[in-house]
């Protein structure tokens, strides 16, 4: 299903390439016959935020980034470390010194090696406030030594704890030992980029003829708004093992047309609409697929002095999340695996069971009820109506969970919910710059680690949209990285968030999309659903 005419860029593509693993027409490992044309076709929800490493901010650019960008080490299909850039690494005793191994034959696209140097100009870019990074509290949060001064302005990007020994050996400084660091430098925002490429192209250097990268693939056409388009990049130390060709990212804002130009073989995979999973799944059951995902569906109250001042209530806050029938959006609206969220840390976060808070195990009568008296207490009701704006970003499922909340909360609440959609990138500028009452979020894990979610509740994180903040939860969750196991800090986190309300936890995602039989590969077992394109495959019909 789902097979293309293979355009004239891929049929020239598969000559340069002659040699490599799909000229024997028969997958290498599994054994599987492959098809002729090795074209991978996706949908994108909206224009990313960006391709540049450094700058990029969310998921379908991270994904493009992965391609374009190796790091230091990948993830295989199970979410486990594997070589990158760098073969192996080696740790300190006092585990705050990590010094990695980089292989001789990793290549930029113009033919240039990739060097330790190119890891620290880009760590270094990262912490630069002149970067204006959204990732570089990241960089903060990896324990890197003195990147929190130089985020602050306070010392020079040069002092960061990273150096290169030689050509091939970088080190790292840490401020204190971080067990999961190694799992850190899998994200984008560590990935090298090429100095003399910035310098000469400015923020231009990620257009198609002037980009320069070191993964399996390279750009070779984007429209904003419409479609990404990259190729095999003859200059990749792996190429010769890898089997797609092409890479095509076509940008549709609509769920449903996006599933109709699936089924007339225009794309290999895309996102199932809200509510159809069930029906997808009975009549396509080789292709319709839903797996648990590191990620967390939830509101944002802006807490900050821009923020409406009734939601600085702890009371009110705490009523609108009790007021949220969660299985009325699992279970009727989405319908695809999705399961309610009370803690804002997923049940998929390895070495971390998320605690049963009290709102999860009350009945939903039980929930209105306090909500109702909440809300009262905090002089709130029919004739007091509270009265704001709910943002979120253009989506048909979005729109539907925001429809159905904002019932919920004037039926039992009397509030009255204006709704607000907004384009992709105006939103992520509207809920950077506080224009916001409440606001859609979401949030995938930039590493299987509990601190991947709460860490964001600190005061200093860069993605505190909420402008929340608490000692305690300050406290706690600097201290975890010093424990062995941090596991009762972890815990009583989502305790106090859960009484304070900074956010409203709805649902942990599931991993719900339409793809399609003839692709292989695709890496099901990874909760983080960290995909390389090098790693997939077309199977012969």
């Amino acid at each position: 299903m789902n097979s293309r005419i293979a355009p004239t860029a891929a049929l020239a593509c598969a000559v340069l390439f002659a040699g490599h693993a799909a000229d024997s027409q028969i997958h290498p490992m599994t054994g599987e016959k492959l098809a002729e044309n090795q074209t991978f076709v996706y949908r994108l929800l909206d224009e990313p935020s960006s391709i540049d490493p450094q700058i990029v901010e969310d998921v379908s650019g991270s994904d493009i980034v992965r391609d374009l960008f190796e790091g230091l080490l990948n993830q295989d299909a199970s979410g486990n470390l594997v070589p990158g850039v760098a073969t192996h690494w080696e740790v300190n005793a006092s585990k705050d010194r990590y010094t990695f191994f980089l292989r001789d034959n990793a290549k930029w696209s113009n033919g240039e090696p990739v060097v330790a140097g190119d890891f620290v100009f880009a760590w270094r870019r990262a912490v630069d406030p002149e970067t204006a990074s959204p990732y570089a509290w990241f960089m903060e949060l990896m324990s890197i030594e003195n990147a929190h001064a130089i985020i602050k302005g306070e010392m020079p990007p040069e002092s960061l704890g990273i150096l290169a020994l030689d050509e091939f050996t970088l080190e790292v400084r840490l401020s204190l030992p971080l067990p999961y660091f190694a799992q850190m430098v899998t994200h984008a925002t560590t990935f090298p980029v090429p100095a003399k490429i910035i310098a000469a192209h400015g923020d231009q250097w990620t257009r198609p003829g002037n980009i320069v990268s070191n993964g399996a693939f390279v750009l070779r056409e984007h429209v904003p708004g419409e479609r990404s388009v990259r190729v095999r990049n003859r200059h990749y130390w792996d190429a010769r093992n890898s089997i797609i060709e092409r890479v095509e990212a076509l940008v549709i804002n609509d769920d449903s047309l996006a599933l109709t130009r699936y089924f007339a073989g225009e794309l290999d995979r895309t996102a199932v609409p809200a509510g159809q999973f069930p029906k997808l799944k009975t009549e396509y059951p080789d292709e319709a697929i839903s797996f648990p995902r590191l990620c967390t569906y939830y509101y944002i109250i802006n807490m900050s002095e821009k923020g409406p001042l009734p939601l600085k209530d702890a009371r009110v806050r705490q009523a609108l999340s009790l007021a949220i029938d969660r299985s009325i959006i699992t279970k009727s609206i989405l319908a695809g695996g999705q399961t309610d969220a009370y803690s804002f840390t997923p049940g998929a976060t390895a070495g971390f069971e998320p605690p049963l808070l009290a709102s999860g195990l009350m009945s939903q009568a039980e929930r209105d009820r306090i909500a109702r008296d909440l809300f009262a207490e905090a002089g709130f009701g029919d004739e007091n109506p509270l009265e704001f704006e709910l943002s979120y970003n253009t989506s048909e499922g979005h729109r539907k969970i925001a429809v159905a909340i904002g019932q919920m909360w004037k039926q039992k609440l009397g509030v009255k919910t204006a709704l607000r959609n907004m384009e992709w990138k105006t939103f992520l500028e509207s809920r950077s710059n506080l224009d916001f009452d409440v606001a859609r979020s979401g949030w995938c894990g930039d590493y299987n680690e509990a601190s991947t979610f709460l860490d964001l509740m600190t005061t200093e994180s860069g993605y505190n949209d909420s402008r929340y903040s608490n000692e305690e939860v300050d406290r706690l969750m600097a201290e975890a990285k010093l424990l062995d196991d941090p596991t009762a800090n972890y815990t009583r986190v989502e305790e106090i968030i859960s009484t304070d309300a900074p956010i409203i936890p709805i649902y942990h995602y599931a991993g719900v999309f339409m793809l399609g039989s003839d692709v292989g590969g695709w890496p099901i077992g990874n909760v983080e659903q960290t995909w390389y394109s090098k790693d997939l495959y077309k199977i012969a019909e």
